[in-house]
């Protein structure tokens, strides 16, 4: 007769010095520094679950554990008994997709924002029949399986494991992209503030559309009609579709990628828009510069970059981008327009990045007013304890002379 007793968890012990109190309020990670890293816990195979203790040997947490990555355990639960398994996905998935229904309705949203929806490290985006998961955790990475099944339990029929970015590679995980259920050959179309978006699930961006402008795209919206725009890194056309489908005049889409473009062509097709909408293919820089040499004017300019600054490393340069981005920006708006600017860079955070677009403003010899300040979508809630989770900023000035 086998032995039927669950084989007991590997713990992970905090060194003295750190406080617990820390783990206790909700905070999800626990750096490697902080914890007893002997020969016992180093050899505890990455994705395993365990129980994290303090230096006096009480159970705080269930934690999954990767001790090759900075973060060497991630909280899934303050039950350091907790069965971390499909029923325990499907329940947190359950109370995820409650939130984006009632707040959205349609099935096109950030369907789990990792620490901020209780899976840490795991990015899901549904759009529709279809799903992307990014694992960007060991534990999870142990568990897409559950988490795809969870999913179709859900009626999604196509579930798309993406590997691809920074994230991945730092918890030394693998690149390989595959769908896990289903599969689609075709750009999804993605109805979003009366706009299509045509999002790439396996050839573009991220998971292929970024959600959270949702808002931000929204309140631009209500400044668009009649009004011509200029969308620089624009991708699959984000805000510019959105002014487009709030009445615009026309919209110029600029971004580095030829595909992204074509998705934004063909969004703007979908809409009846085409005749109003047009690309640029280039470095945005570059444009913005040669735009300026033309002397073009439009009376909305958004500029939506990339992270300039994804840590804190990167800050000093990040914040000379942004502030460069507005400076070459700003000579664009037509007088008494409006200027957008953006940054999803977590390092960057407000008070720095406005500073950055000020100075940017100003040096291009502009002078505005700030008169919103926007953040992501409540489909991307922000962890209490997690700075990094309200990552994104949008600042929209109106240019007075």
């Amino acid at each position: 007769m086998s032995d039927s007793t669950p084989t007991p968890r590997p713990t992970l012990r905090l060194k003295p010095k750190v406080d617990a109190k820390r783990i206790r309020h909700g905070h999800p990670w626990v750096y490697l520094d902080d914890i007893v890293a002997d020969r016992r816990s180093r050899a505890i195979a990455p994705g395993s679950l365990a129980v994290l203790e303090d230096a006096d040997r009480v159970p705080l947490a269930t934690v999954g554990v990767n001790m090759g990555s900075r973060i060497a355990a991630r909280v899934l639960s303050l039950d350091p008994d907790a069965a971390i398994d499909g029923a325990w996905i499907a329940a947190r998935l359950s109370t995820a997709v409650t939130h984006r229904d009632r707040l959205i309705g349609a099935p096109f949203y950030r369907l789990i924002h990792a620490e901020a929806d209780g899976m840490p490290g795991v990015v899901i985006d549904r759009f529709g029949e279809a799903a992307v998961v990014q694992p960007n955790a060991a534990w999870a990475d142990v568990l897409v399986e559950e988490i795809a099944a969870a999913l179709s339990d859900l009626g999604i029929a196509h579930v798309l494991l993406n590997a691809s970015g920074r994230a991945r590679t730092t918890e030394g995980l693998s690149d390989e992209t595959r769908w896990l259920r289903g599969g689609l050959d075709a750009a999804v179309a993605v109805p979003m503030n009366g706009a299509t978006y045509m999002a790439d699930l396996t050839g573009g961006q991220k998971t292929g559309l970024f959600f959270d402008q949702r808002p931000n795209h929204a309140f631009l919206a209500g400044l668009a009609k009649d009004a011509t725009v200029l969308d620089v890194f624009s991708h699959v056309g984000g805000f510019g579709l959105a002014a487009l489908a709030a009445g615009a005049v026309s919209a110029l889409a600029v971004d580095g990628s030829a595909p992204a473009l074509a998705l934004a062509e063909e969004g703007a097709s979908r809409m009846g828009r085409a005749e109003a909408f047009t690309t640029r293919k280039g470095d945005a820089f570059d444009v913005m510069t040669a735009l300026g040499e033309d002397g073009m004017r439009f009376d909305i300019v958004v500029a939506d970059p990339p992270a300039f600054a994804p840590a804190k490393p990167a800050l000093t340069a990040g914040l000379r981008a942004y502030e460069r981005v507005a400076r070459l920006a700003a000579p664009l708006v037509a007088s008494g327009g409006y200027l957008t600017l953006c940054s999803c860079s977590h390092a960057a955070e407000l008070s720095k990045f406005r500073a950055s677009c000020i100075r940017g403003i100003g040096r291009a010899g502009r002078t505005a007013q700030l008169i919103h300040t926007g953040f992501a979508g409540a489909d991307h809630p922000v962890h209490p304890q997690l700075a990094e989770s309200g990552y994104l900023k949008t600042l929209t000035f109106r240019l007075l002379d």
